[in-house]
């Protein structure tokens, strides 16, 4: 396959001239900072070896061009900063203030401001927080007569409710067309109420043409403004941010830290919102920087007893995954279980990938569907130690739910199993030489990006606050679970095209296939499925509305479609297996703390 997704298998790696492996580097404390600085500046480093799949022939040694980590041991051994208060004191000063949010909510009359009440608690990362006075406040908001002839209130309005399961018809934005049914010049020097707009239009559903004009005619003129220099910070950042991704597709955490520093800015901004959310954040970045020391540590010691120099070192970037998921503080258990999942997912892509020849990943694939420890006896030697760490974390996993959830950490077995399938059948393509067709092509490697196995997963250690039913669609082939893996496949495939990072003998990704397919340019088939990523997205948004008790099961299932939307966009390209790209961002998130 080519390497740009966690775990997306495309094929053999073909061979490669033999070359030194460059020594794992672990640099330690202030070292490292200037250690990942470097790299970011020197580009691919070769350092680990893989096995040419050779049929029967003995596996021949060859270098694989995985980066190496930018980070080494610098969450293990780093110290944070010492807060500037107390933890007692931030902890204390907190619930005072959560305190007064909630007598805001209680005592908020006005619709508008009630909607502005809400948008900011999202905006500024507090809203989990306060999620039974969210949904009290959204019921009255949908149970209200509204009128206004505010572009910004009306697409404000539309946004909050869709995103959170309130089904509103685009009728709403009638009023702002003409005669002909097209938007009015009236509204398009509008710069809040066309963001607004662009970002309520992007949480359409399948056949809303008049959705897709909407976004058409809110970027076109937002982009004409920007050109024209007449926006002034913080709206121009926001639209900036906005045309690059909108709001509904961002990173919720990432968004938090640009809003803080944007919402002081804002008239009639609420000074208390504001102390909350860095207070929060703060308080939540301890949290997450021990648990990254932790699991930094795990995945050492992992690396270490495993022996596997074949393998991406991902560990940082496979916790940054999982804290998208799952940032609140009470679902740690969650968190690391996924991460752990994570990492363990992309070293059994890695061995089948570029590492074993077709034989061992028959063995495998066949120890992997018995789970027993018997099995280890007939796997080759690097590959028993694998075997066994998987079959002990998955042991872990199941002591730390406790019997009540054992039934989804087994679930979620059955989908790894799943998921060494799909990879044995991409690995004898590859061997037998198979060239798919667009469709066969799609339909395996939508498989293979591991969509079934990070969704059931999302639902682990969550017993008290996901339903039965819940759990049952996560673990079901529906549409959503099937248009996050679409999302996925395809956003791996057109940024591993458009930065040419294709090993020779690699199987042709999506891209390849269409273009071969219908003889057509890499423009025009990178234009397809930028359209079918679009598709699958309304059919993630249509998931939202199904049935309510589900929201919170189809909110992680859109949490994971904004991991995908982060890591593999136009600029970053591949920030999971080129991470140096992330260096900038993960000190944000997890080193540096908000000045209070």
């Amino acid at each position: 396959m080519s390497h740009y997704l966690p775990f997306l298998s495309h094929g053999m790696v073909g061979r490669r001239p033999v070359l030194q492996p460059v020594q794992r580097c672990n640099p330690t404390g202030a070292q490292a900072r200037g250690f990942f600085r470097q790299q970011s500046a020197s580009g691919v480093l070769l350092h680990a070896y893989t096995h040419k799949k050779s049929g029967d022939a003995a596996p021949s040694m060859e270098a694989s061009s995985f980066q190496p980590s930018v980070w080494g041991d610098f969450f293990i051994n780093y110290e944070p900063k010492q807060l500037q208060r107390s933890k007692e004191w931030m902890m204390n000063k907190a619930d005072k203030l959560k305190q007064a949010v909630r007598t805001l909510f209680r005592t908020c009359n006005d619709m508008v401001d009630k909607m502005h009440l809400v948008d900011a608690v999202q905006r500024l990362g507090i809203d989990h927080l306060f999620q039974e006075e969210i949904s009290s406040t959204l019921s009255d908001i949908n149970g209200t007569q509204f009128a206004s002839n505010s572009l910004h209130e009306v697409a404000l309005r539309f946004r909050l409710l869709r995103e959170n399961g309130f089904w509103v018809s685009p009728d709403v934005f009638k009023i702002f067309k003409g005669e002909d049914g097209r938007f009015t010049d009236a509204i398009s020097n509008e710069p809040r109420g066309l963001l607004s707009l662009y970002n309520g239009a992007h949480l359409l559903v399948h056949d809303e043409t008049e959705l897709v004009e909407a976004i058409s005619f809110a970027r076109d003129h937002l982009q004409s403004i920007c050109d024209s220099s007449e926006l002034k910070p913080p709206l121009a950042d926001q639209v900036k941010r906005a045309l690059d991704l909108p709001l509904p597709r961002a990173y919720k955490r990432m968004e938090a830290l640009h809003y803080m520093f944007e919402y002081g800015q804002e008239e009639g901004h609420i000074v208390v919102l504001l102390d909350l959310a860095k207070l929060e954040f703060n308080l939540l970045q301890h949290v997450h920087l021990k648990e990254l020391k932790s699991f930094s540590q795990w995945w050492k010691d992992l690396y270490g007893n495993m022996g596997l120099s074949y393998i991406r070192d991902r560990a940082v970037e496979s916790y940054v995954w999982s804290n998208m998921v799952f940032y609140e503080e009470d679902l740690a258990v969650t968190r690391m279980v996924f991460a752990k999942l994570f990492v363990l997912a992309v070293i059994m892509d890695d061995t089948y990938d570029c590492h074993a020849n077709i034989e061992e990943c028959q063995k495998l694939h066949e120890a992997i569907q018995r789970w027993d420890e018997s099995a280890i006896s007939f796997l080759p030697d690097y590959m028993k130690t694998l075997y066994n760490e998987i079959m002990n974390n998955f042991k872990e996993f199941e002591d730390q739910v406790g019997v009540k959830g054992r039934y989804r950490v087994a679930q979620t077995k059955k989908e790894f199993q799943k998921l060494s399938t799909y990879y044995l059948q991409e690995s004898e393509w590859s061997h037998q030489n198979h060239k798919p067709s667009f469709k066969e092509q799609m339909e395996l490697s939508t498989m293979t990006a591991g969509g079934p196995l990070l969704c059931v997963c999302t639902t682990v250690g969550r017993d008290d606050t996901l339903t039965k039913e819940a759990f049952e669609w996560a673990a079901s082939d529906t549409g959503a679970i099937r248009a996050y893996a679409k999302i996925l496949r395809f956003m791996n495939d057109v940024a591993a095209f458009k930065s040419r990072r294709k090993n020779k003998g690699d199987m042709s990704s999506t891209v390849e296939c269409y273009m071969n397919e219908h003889n057509v340019t890499s423009e025009v088939a990178i234009a397809k499925i930028n359209s079918l990523i679009e598709d699958e997205w309304k059919t993630i948004n249509q998931a939202r509305f199904e049935r309510r008790e589900l929201l919170p099961a189809v909110h992680r299932v859109v949490n994971l479609c904004v991991c995908v939307m982060f890591f593999y966009d136009d600029k970053k390209k591949d920030a999971y297996t080129f991470s140096s790209n992330l260096r900038e961002t993960i000190e944000s998130l997890f080193v540096n703390p908000i000045p209070m």
